[in-house]
């Protein structure tokens, strides 16, 4: 079928004027090939894309196909799923309430219970409660920290934890096999059509002051901002439940917004996400401003040293910060870390001094959990990745900004309660572990450019970079994923440079790390040679 045909077919069954008409437009201007030349990649983080027309887009015909191919998948795995049902949530994103209403009603025309949180909630909640409520799976429609534009639908398995393969692969093809102009939707009030009160949110603010590590209240000054998410509320309830003093917040910010008017990009780790925060934070004398991104799923740190010069601290930074708090607060030989290959080497360095399981894994928390998993004979004390993503406990296995909050918080404490900071703390680690220096690109690329750009680059690497001697070159097929590593100023092969395509966004990223030196030249260098 023609691309014109196939979007005809298309503008007949879609439900929303705004979509109707922006596919009545690309018809008239012979532009539908853009749109119907393929479809959303079901992968890492299920679907995700700027909200439009077609199937190249995130809209309600897309979630329809998608819900009724996870639905189909979780039947054909067990007919028991029927009755365990999927737990649903949504963010303030537009029209997340209505993928998710979708979703819900997908299901139940199917024969699947469809649980519907009763409002929009930080993805850590909704994951956080896949397993009490025994569902077999959950499905969180947010867009996480992508740009205003975007929406998402990320799907959980009945542990709390991300798709891993092969479940991916197995629902990507039932997706592929429903035709999307033609999914049945039950009635709204179907008898399978569950709707929470607010409980479900109630036990997990009651839950989350059980992963603090010490004893007594947290009094500190600081501000904190949900970027225009959903964090906010639950974030703050989390905090007095926690024995935290309450933040000063950015008032701005602080209200559920989808046009994040005051961000343009809503991710902590972007320059000048954080400037509100911290102008808030100066204004009320603060040395502390954190940040959660639009689902809370990520936690943003910035501080400011004695002198009152403001720094926004790398992941990294904040992981070593939790992991060494993290270390001399808990006990046994069954505990277990987990980093990503993408994330610095100290955590690794860190546990094993400490006599401590540490287990690299490939991007993404998916493949954390997928590690804690295996290692169902260890307890997890402690996971990250570099991409502002923490995990301070063992529920749900998946990121938690709002946990990683309380937990870097009652740290600070403990460190201001002997009159040091969090770079008297960086500092100290680098004594003993040498200072670890990381940093990151990236080179806009389309995915397939970016695979391209990264396949030429294992296939011909460099003899040098930067007048420094390539040692080794490892290639990560199942993370996509070249490692280089060059002889630092110290003669040995100090400098580990790492090359991939992100996996939610059209770039390649490129990550460095050096002991004792900055990696960023060879960076620099590197990002020349896959344009």
């Amino acid at each position: 079928m023609s691309a014109r045909n196939e979007a005809h077919r298309w503008l007949a069954a879609e439900p929303d004027d705004d979509i109707r008409a922006e596919l009545v437009e690309l018809i008239e201007a012979g532009d539908v090939d853009t749109r119907f030349d393929g479809a959303l990649t079901f992968g890492t983080a299920g679907l995700r894309a700027p909200i439009g027309a077609g199937p190249l887009r995130m809209n309600r015909l897309v979630v329809r196909q998608a819900a009724a191919g996870l639905v189909d998948h979780l039947l054909n795995e067990d007919s028991r799923n029927a009755t365990r049902g999927i737990l649903i949530g949504w963010d303030a994103r537009r029209k997340s309430d209505v993928f998710a209403e979708d979703t819900a009603r997908v299901a139940a025309a199917r024969g699947m219970r469809a649980i519907l949180m009763p409002s929009v909630v930080p993805t850590p909640v909704l994951a956080w409660n896949i397993a009490p409520h025994g569902c077999a799976a959950g499905v969180m429609v947010t867009a996480s920290h992508n740009p205003p534009a975007d929406n998402g639908y990320k799907v959980y398995l009945e542990s709390g934890a991300q798709i891993v393969p092969p479940h991916d692969d197995k629902i990507a093809r039932a997706i592929a096999a429903v035709d999307p102009t033609s999914v049945v939707l039950a009635d709204p009030d179907h008898e399978l059509v569950v709707r929470l009160d607010h409980a479900a949110s109630d036990d997990y603010v009651a839950w989350a002051p059980s992963t603090r590590l010490t004893k007594g209240r947290v009094d500190l000054t600081f501000a904190y901002t949900p970027l225009h998410g959903v964090g906010g509320e639950i974030a703050l309830r989390a905090f007095a439940a926690a024995d935290i003093a309450r933040p000063i917040v950015v008032d701005a910010q602080f209200v559920p917004d989808p046009g994040f008017p005051t961000v343009g990009f809503p991710n902590p780790e972007e320059p000048g996400a954080m400037d509100a925060v911290i102008a808030t934070a100066t204004e009320h004398g603060a040395r502390l401003a954190l940040a959660h991104d639009p689902d809370a799923d990520r936690l943003g740190v910035a501080a400011a040293d004695r002198e009152g010069r403001w720094r926004l601290l790398r992941g990294d930074e904040i992981g070593w910060l939790l992991a060494d708090h993290v270390i001399a607060h808990t006990f046994g030989d069954d505990r277990l870390m987990v980093s990503t290959v993408v994330s610095s080497s100290l955590v690794g360095k860190m546990a094993g001094a400490a006599g401590i399981a540490y287990e690299e894994t490939f991007t993404g928390f998916k493949w954390i959990a997928e590690a804690a998993r295996r290692h169902a004979d260890k307890r997890l004390v402690f996971a990250y990745e570099q991409a502002l993503g923490y995990l301070v406990a063992r529920r749900p296995p998946d990121k938690d900004g709002i946990t990683a909050a309380i937990v870097f918080l009652e740290l600070v404490a403990e460190l201001a309660a002997a009159d040091h900071d969090v770079f008297d703390r960086l500092d100290d680690i680098a004594r003993r572990f040498g200072r670890h220096v990381t940093a990151e690109r990236s080179v806009a690329l389309s995915p397939a450019e970016g695979a391209r750009a990264v396949a030429r680059l294992r296939d011909r690497p460099p003899s040098s970079i930067n007048g420094r001697d390539v040692v080794a070159v490892e290639d990560v097929p199942a993370a996509s994923l070249v490692r280089m590593f060059v002889r630092g100023a110290d003669g040995e092969a100090s400098i580990r440079l790492q090359v991939r395509p992100s996996g939610t966004e059209p770039k390649v990223k490129l990550y460095g790390e050096a002991v004792d030196e900055d990696p960023s030249p060879y960076l620099a260098e590197l990002a020349t040679l896959i344009t």
